[in-house]
């Protein structure tokens, strides 16, 4: 069974599923859903609509180079069954898979990391700014005060104890 690709949002496309176009000059162009042909017909740029993978790509918000996807690669020569090796196959495809979402769930984590950071910024400057609305004016008054009059004090008596002993 082989699965292609579609040309405008580069899913999967499962046999006798979606439509193919084929140019005058004989390109021929799979895509996997009506929209994607009729998005295709009216000439849009896949890297420049949202939901494709060409655009998720393109603004660094999907790992695209990676190790893993070269072994999706199409290959057109045939090769002879031998059990062990299709065993051995599998295995590493499962291998491969989780290997592939580490590093995605990774990838996203780096790419959020600057969101979280920015998002706390703006709520210690909103606190800061609007601190008025959780403590009253005269309970902040009235901890400042008793703080620097704690302060004092000692210092004070320090310097009181410094004359006696003089």
């Amino acid at each position: 069974m082989r699965l292609e690709t579609c040309w405008f949002c580069s899913s999967n496309i499962y046999p006798g599923r979606g439509v193919v176009f084929a140019r005058n000059d004989g390109t021929i162009f799979r895509f996997c859903r009506s929209k994607c042909h009729n998005n295709f017909k009216m000439k849009r740029n896949p890297r420049k609509v949202k939901w494709t993978k060409a655009y998720r790509a393109a603004r660094g918000k999907d790992l695209t180079n990676d190790t893993t996807f070269e072994l999706e690669r199409k290959r057109n020569r045939p090769e002879r069954y031998n059990r062990d090796t299709m065993q051995k196959t599998l295995k590493a495809m499962e291998r491969i898979t989780e290997i592939r979402n580490q590093r995605e769930s990774r990838f996203i984590a780096n790419r959020l990391k600057e969101r979280k950071r920015q998002e706390k910024l703006q709520a210690r400057k909103q606190l800061d700014q609007e601190i008025h609305l959780i403590k009253s004016p005269a309970a902040t008054e009235t901890v400042a005060s008793t703080s620097k009059a704690k302060l004092k004090t000692p210092i004070e008596k320090v310097r009181g104890r410094e004359k006696m002993q003089e």
